[in-house]
C-alpha cells in the first residue's frame, strides 16, 4: 500500500525498517539525535532503538568514519550521516583508502557495508565551504557506489538497497528535496543502485539530469512542450555505477543531448555523460551535446553573485532551443535572487 510521504519521511521510514529488520544496522552522525534530526530524517529513532544504535558523534569526521568502517568489518551495517557534504572531506582518507578498497585488497573475502549520507545543495548562505555539490569526487573512486535520489519513492528504495549492499554506498541528498512529497509503499522494497529512469518521454532532445536539476529539467521540458518541442528527461539517479545503456538509447533516439548537473562543469558528472555519449553514441549525434552546470569558481554567498552562478530551467531550455535551431524563448529573467537561496515553492510534489 502506498501513502503520500515527504522525502524526509521516506528516508526516516527506510532507516527505521532497516534497523527493525537487522540488529546490526545503526545510525551515527553529528546531529542525528538533535531536535531537528538531520532535516527530520532521524527523528524518533533514538527513542525507539536507544542510544546504543543511534549515536551522536563529535566533530571528528575522519576518526569516527574509521570507527564506522571498523564496525562494518566485524558484521555491523552503519549508516553515517553528515549534515553537509563538506564535512566528509575530512574523512576522505578513510572513505577512499579503507572503505572503497577493502573488498579488493583482500580478494573479495570481506566488504565494508557502510552507507554514508551526505547533504548537498545551495543555500544556508554559507557559500564556498558549506554549499558544495561534491558528488564527482566520490564517483571517481573505484569501490564506491554513488546514488542521488530525487523522489520520495526512490529515497526509500535506494536507502534500503544501500543498507543491504555489502560494500560502501555514498547517498547524496539535495537539501531542497526533503519537503517534496509523493507515493511511497509501506512495505520494504528496493530500487536498484545502478539504474537511471526516464521521467518524461520525448522525441526531440533528451535532458540527462541528476538530483535537484532533474526538477529544473522537468520544468524546462514543460516550457518547451508549450512551443511544440518535446524533450525527454532522464534522471541519472546512480552516478556509480552509471546506467550508460539507457543514456545511449535516449541519445540514439534523438541524436541530441543536454546534461544538467548540480556540480561544477569541469571533470564532473556532466563531463562523464558527454564522454559516454562521444564514445558510444557518436554515430547518432546530429550536433554537439551541451551541458548545464556550475561555473568553475567557488560557491558564492551573496545573492547578487548567486543570481549569475546557479543554472535554472531557463538555462536548460535555452540550450535545447539553440541545439534545435529554434528561436530563443521570450521571457524576462526572474530578478528575485532570494529564490536561489531557498527551495523553489513550485517544487512541492508529487513528482
Amino acid at each position: 500500500m502506498s501513502r503520500d510521504l515527504t522525502f524526509t519521511q521516506a528516508v526516516r521510514e527506510a532507516t527505521d525498517q532497516c534497523m527493525a529488520a537487522d540488529a546490526g544496522v545503526y545510525v551515527m552522525g553529528l546531529g542525528v539525535t538533535d531536535p531537528k534530526g538531520i532535516f527530520g530524517t532521524t527523528l524518533g529513532l533514538e527513542e525507539k532503538y536507544g542510544p546504543e544504535r543511534v549515536l551522536d558523534m563529535p566533530a571528528s569526521e575522519n576518526a569516527m568514519t574509521g570507527v564506522a568502517i571498523g564496525s562494518a568489518l566485524v558484521g555491523m551495517r552503519p549508516i553515517m550521516a553528515h549534515q553537509r557534504v563538506d564535512f566528509a572531506i575530512l574523512a576522505l582518507d578513510q572513505i577512499i583508502n579503507n572503505a572503497a578498497k577493502w573488498h579488493y585488497m583482500f580478494g573479495g573475502q570481506c566488504g565494508v557495508p557502510i552507507v554514508i549520507r551526505l547533504m548537498i545543495g545551495r543555500g544556508w548562505g554559507q557559500g564556498p565551504q558549506h554549499s558544495q555539490s561534491l558528488q564527482a569526487i566520490f564517483a571517481h573512486i573505484p569501490g564506491l557506489k554513488v546514488v542521488m535520489p530525487v523522489t520520495p519513492h526512490d529515497a526509500k528504495g535506494l536507502m534500503i538497497s544501500a543498507v543491504e549492499d555489502d560494500n560502501p554506498v555514498i547517498l547524496l541528498e539535495h537539501r531542497w528535496l526533503h519537503n517534496l512529497h509523493g507515493p511511497v509503499p509501506e512495505e520494504m522494497y528496493r530500487v536498484p543502485l545502478d539504474k537511471a529512469a526516464v521521467r518524461r518521454e520525448g522525441d526531440d532532445a533528451p535532458i540527462a539530469a541528476t538530483s535537484y536539476m532533474t526538477l529544473e529539467a522537468l520544468r524546462a521540458a514543460d516550457d518547451l512542450s508549450r512551443t511544440g518541442i518535446e524533450a525527454e528527461v532522464v534522471e541519472v539517479r546512480s552516478l556509480k555505477p552509471i546506467d550508460a545503456d539507457l543514456l545511449v538509447e535516449s541519445v540514439a533516439k534523438t541524436g541530441r543531448l543536454v546534461v544538467a548537473d548540480t556540480g561544477w562543469r569541469t571533470l564532473g558528472f556532466s563531463a562523464e555523460i558527454l564522454a559516454i555519449c562521444a564514445e558510444r553514441a557518436h554515430a547518432h549525434l546530429k550536433c554537439g551535446p551541451r551541458r548545464v552546470a556550475l561555473p568553475d569558481i567557488p560557491t558564492p554567498t551573496s545573492h547578487a553573485l548567486a543570481a549569475a552562478y546557479y543554472p535554472r530551467a531557463a538555462d536548460i531550455e535555452d540550450n535545447v532551443r539553440e541545439m534545435l535551431g529554434a528561436p530563443p524563448a521570450e521571457r524576462e529573467r526572474d530578478g528575485d535572487t532570494t529564490l536561489l537561496d531557498v527551495p523553489d515553492p513550485d517544487f512541492t510534489g508529487p513528482f
